[in-house]
């Protein structure tokens, strides 16, 4: 029964959420977090925890991380990734309270709210020098136009504004859609009255605005920041609010939180809150509550929604993709078992359905099945890729037509110059949930995939399978199914047949023994699959 460990408030209802499964939920202080750990499947956060390597080194069991908000750099996601921990977040979820909150420090900045509210509270009737500006028929330019940058293009269209964007991973249809016209950076800067900052913090967004591109922005133009801090040069912004270039700016992150020492909080133009965009009763209410959904449905269901460490899939694909998962993985782990020895290189080939639906999670599935034969550590489709290219395990990959027979299928071999044997098995789902071996080495045969499973080379001689089921009947073990492949013969000489025989209870490996004294017999392995 899975332990969830929730480390930051959430809202109520996402706690009802994980209490009625059951589990075991635990909410310790700081203090206590990295004993709780020790045995949980699952970490819920906000922003205030920090889950470090060190932190994670101490969670054994950990599967998930669940971020209750966007922002992941309180998470240490490369050492997340390497021991197999998903992290996810909930992206979109406060979208509308941080556009709104957008909209509003847009308004104050124009009318310079804050200032004469200040103002008019010490005594000060400053209704003179009070000149606003209309936002109508100005060009607000908005730096990335994701789930928040939208909700505030609908917005200022309904202010009568004109909004521009740059988004390189927009099309300019998305962005018609949204009400924006679709521009470069630097043409955004140069035509913006109003600057909005919407973009995710990566190397090649940090100081995206910089002195040299705040001199590109029109003079007297304003800088909202809702995004992060790290996105500014805070020296630079203040020089330019000084100077006139920029007649004010409205930020509610900076690069160090809260702001030491800030020369901008000394600046009469510059309006300030402490990074609550997203903070309100209904964004932190919805927040809690998908985070708990999402954590639940994975440590259930193993369902990926808003997954930060491995590429994002949308729930119809996730839906279509799983049981293609399923297949990747326990054909890997049954080519691993049956080629057996160090395997130097894997070629996967897919045709149908998993061609289309996200190849690079069926590998990782794939590699996780022939990895965790082997290792002691754990490998899962989080950290899968990076384990298999730290031990040099090479991955082909290709794609097919296939024009006759099963339309989707998986084939994952193991290729010459591997030290141990080459072995190439094909597969297929039944059923859209029922993992089925179609063929092994070329040889046709449908058998299930699942259970402990007898694998046999034999030469295609009388009496073969009536002396294995006696051995196995004379220590008492059920067989539970038996498929049979035979190969096309050659010469005078007598074929070779495969068989697969799932066994029931729990079998010891000394079963093989008996079996490969038998004359006919040239390979007897004992499988395990989940």
């Amino acid at each position: 029964m899975p332990k969830i460990v929730i480390a930051d408030r959430i809202s109520e209802r996402g706690l009802a959420l994980l209490r009625e499964t059951g589990w075991p939920i635990a909410t310790p202080g700081a203090a206590e977090l990295a004993r709780e750990l020790a045995d949980a499947a699952g970490l819920i956060v906000r922003s205030a925890t920090h889950v470090t390597a060190e932190l994670l080194a101490q969670a054994p069991v950990l599967r998930v991380v669940g971020r209750a908000g966007v922002g992941v750099d309180n998470i240490d996601v490369e050492a997340a990734t390497r021991l197999g921990v998903l992290v996810m977040n909930t992206p979109g979820s406060n979208a509308v309270s941080v556009a709104e909150h957008t909209l509003a420090l847009l308004l104050a900045l124009a009318r310079s709210v804050p200032q004469l509210a200040a103002a008019t509270r010490a005594g000060r009737w400053e209704k003179s020098g009070a000149k606003g500006t209309e936002v109508r028929g100005k060009t607000l330019g908005l730096v990335g136009l994701g789930r928040v940058g939208a909700e505030v293009a609908r917005r200022a269209r309904a202010l009568e504004m004109r909004v521009v964007a740059c988004d390189p991973f927009l099309s300019e249809h998305a962005a018609r859609d949204a009400g924006a016209e679709l521009v470069a950076f630097e043409e955004l800067l140069a035509r913006a009255d109003f600057v909005s900052l919407h973009t995710a913090l990566s190397p090649a967004t940090e100081k995206m605005l910089d002195a040299a591109a705040i001199a590109k922005m029109k003079r007297g133009a304003r800088l909202i920041n809702t995004a992060r801090g790290e996105l500014v040069d805070e020296a630079a912004l203040a020089e330019a609010l000084r100077s006139g270039q920029l007649a004010g700016a409205a930020l509610d992150v900076f690069s160090v939180e809260p702001p030491k020492d800030s020369p901008l909080l000394a600046l009469p133009n510059v309006i300030a809150t402490p990074h609550v965009a997203g903070s309100t009763a209904e964004a932190q209410e919805e927040v809690g509550t998908l985070i708990a959904q999402q954590v639940r449905d994975f440590l259930v269901e193993g369902t990926l929604r808003n997954a930060v460490n491995l590429p994002a899939l949308s729930a119809e694909q996730y839906g279509r993709v799983r049981p293609y998962l399923v297949l990747g993985e326990r054909l890997g782990s049954l080519v691993a078992q049956v080629a057996a020895g160090r395997m130097g290189r894997v070629r996967i080939v897919y045709a149908g359905e998993p061609a289309e639906i996200g190849t690079h999670v069926v590998r990782n599935a794939v590699l996780a099945g022939i990895l965790n034969t082997a290792l002691e550590e754990r490998v899962n489709l989080v950290n899968a890729a990076g384990v298999a290219a730290a031990r040099g395990l090479a991955v082909e990959e290709h794609t097919r037509r296939r024009e006759q027979g099963f339309p989707n299928t998986i084939e994952v071999a193991s290729l010459p110059g591997a030290a141990g044997r080459a072995l190439s098995i094909e597969g297929t789902v039944l059923w859209g949930t029922t993992p089925r071996i179609l063929s092994i080495d070329g040889i046709a045969m449908e058998a299930p995939l699942e259970g402990v499973i007898l694998f046999t080379r034999n030469r295609d001689v009388p009496g073969v399978i009536g002396q294995m089921g006696m051995v196995l009947g004379n220590q008492g073990i059920n067989i539970a199914t038996f498929d049979l492949g035979r190969a096309a013969a050659r010469g005078g000489e007598a074929p070779e047949a495969l068989a697969l025989i799932g066994l029931d209870g729990d079998v010891q490996d000394s079963v093989v023994e008996p079996i490969r004294k038998i004359a006919a017999v040239i390979e007897a392995r004992l499988v395990r699959l989940s």
